[in-house]
């Protein structure tokens, strides 16, 4: 199949109001702990990792503890390890845009392992973070990137673990904030622990906006257990995951917005979607989380993560909603698996963070389309604004709610516009239905 290629320009595309009202529904489903090369690595016409003429990588990191060179390496294993991916880690990967600290923070973060049993120390003695999955694990995946669309520079918002990530989704920023002394004592912070699970989200957030404007929307969570650390899976307790308990992956519940327009029974469990679907009132915004078993966060297994997606949009397929949804797929961090581009920056000093992969599954979305478009986070709150809140930023000085933010980053002028990843000139695609 021919795959076709737009380059990374960060003007805004044509597409009217008119045809952006085509989308009825947006569904973003978030997955963990994945970095882009990881998955995508060797996508026909995606910037994968540089390879020889033979197929063989040329790029590598080095094992600090015998000083060879380790080269991106196929993996079939269903369980991997990846590594650290604390804001600390983050930084000593990229190192300065040489992207070479990955094997070092996976055998620093996992000297101490030595359960043969345990996936996260195997994967350490194998310098799992040089690891790639192609077709082969990751079929769906792959046939989902040749029918719609793949974007291949997207990156996280912020070069931190899961929480500040989950936050960037639904606020387009993470802080840190004093109860007592109100929303202008919020700040930038991406280092945020679990401590932070029980503080008041004091800023604005999307839901802010959508239901002023009358917006329907929710936040499907599967239950069952998130990891209750950042980047240590060989020792992370369990911690329980429903709509009721905050956790590093529903955040929502400790907005203060969200309590405040009292919009809390929009949290919601998981199988409320399947209902949903089948009643025909799927909402306008849908975020969707997982939990451990489904998330793909190591050391959950690719296999088990894939089919949960399938089944989910298969579900959306086979609804009334299809013809109008449009669904986006990303993972939420790069979970120490290497990848090697330089992630860019922006003003605000938070990020953006490592390459994740990202797709874009529609009836309106190009057919084997590759986006090269410099794109984070920041472009999904960015489409819904411009699909349902007709461009209304989140912006304090115009959405009506104080709050410290240092830009609003929507309007980066770095940030792409998903708008480009859809051709509503086509006929709506029909349901591409796959086994999960």
């Amino acid at each position: 199949m021919a795959l076709l290629l737009v380059s990374s320009c960060r003007e805004s595309p044509s597409s009217t109001a008119r045809e952006l009202a085509l989308i009825k529904h947006i569904v973003i489903i978030m997955q963990e702990n994945r970095s882009f090369d990881h998955y995508f690595g060797t996508f026909p016409g995606a910037e994968g990792f540089p390879r020889d003429a033979q197929g063989n990588p040329t790029v590598f990191n080095v094992d600090p503890r015998t000083g060879a060179k380790v080269y991106p390496f196929h993996s079939s294993v269903d369980a991997n390890a990846g590594g650290p991916h604390g804001s600390t880690d983050a930084t000593a990967d990229i190192d300065g845009g040489k992207m070479d600290g990955f094997v070092a923070r996976q055998v620093g973060a996992n000297q101490n392992c030595t359960d043969p049993n345990n996936p996260a120390c195997a994967g350490a003695n194998a310098n799992d973070a040089m690891s790639w999955h192609d077709d082969r694990e990751l079929a769906n995946y792959w046939a989902y990137a040749k029918a719609f669309v793949l974007q291949d520079h997207l990156f996280e918002p912020n070069a931190s673990w899961s929480l500040p990530a989950h936050l960037f989704m639904v606020s387009a920023w993470s802080a840190k904030c004093d109860p007592v002394a109100g929303v202008d004592s919020c700040h930038s912070n991406i280092d945020l622990n679990l401590d932070t699970l029980n503080d008041h989200y004091l800023w604005t957030d999307l839901t802010y906006l959508l239901h002023k404007a009358g917006v329907s929307w929710k936040y499907y969570n599967a239950e069952g257990g998130t990891p209750a650390c950042a980047d240590d899976p060989e020792d992370c307790p369990a911690f329980p995951a429903n709509a009721l308990v905050p956790s590093i992956w529903n955040v929502l519940p400790r907005f203060e917005t969200v309590k405040e327009d009292g919009q809390l029974p929009a949290v919601v469990a998981l199988n409320q979607l399947y209902s949903d679907l089948a009643a025909g009132s799927l909402p306008a915004v849908s975020w969707i989380v997982p939990d451990q078993e489904v998330s793909e966060h190591p050391t959950a297994t690719v296999s088990a993560g894939q089919s949960y997606v399938t089944g989910i949009v298969n579900s959306i397929m086979k609804s009334s909603a299809w013809s109008s949804t449009a669904i986006f797929l990303t993972w939420d961090d790069w979970g120490g698996f290497y990848d090697h581009v330089p992630p860019p920056m922006t003003r605000d000093g938070l990020g953006y963070g490592l390459r994740v992969p990202g797709l874009v599954i529609s009836p309106y979305a190009r057919k084997g389309f590759v986006d090269k478009q410099v794109l984070s986070f920041d472009a999904y709150i960015k489409f819904i604004e411009d699909v349902f809140l007709g461009g209304q930023r989140l912006d304090p000085a115009t959405d009506g709610r104080p709050d410290p933010r240092p830009e609003v980053r929507e309007n980066d002028p770095l940030l792409g516009n998903l708008a480009a990843d859809f051709d509503f000139t086509q006929a709506p695609r029909p349901p591409m239905l796959l086994t999960p």
